[in-house]
């Protein structure tokens, strides 16, 4: 759950923006995501590294902008 500790004088833009940053920064929109299917541990690898190789050959200059 997230506590935002806000002023009586603070303006309620400012705490919604600021629950909004801690939402955002807990990730939990991200694993809720993640939750909705299952998918196997081999997969994730696969998906891993080939992202690994894509930064490599990004890295490297392969691919040209």
């Amino acid at each position: 759950m997230l506590i935002i500790d806000s002023k009586d004088c603070e303006n309620i833009d400012k705490a919604l923006k600021k629950y909004k940053k801690k939402f955002e920064k807990s990730k939990v929109l991200l694993q809720l995501r993640a939750r909705q299917a299952f998918i196997k541990p081999s997969i994730k690898r696969r998906g891993e590294v080939l992202k690994a190789v894509y930064k490599q050959q990004l890295a490297a200059g392969k691919f040209d902008k």
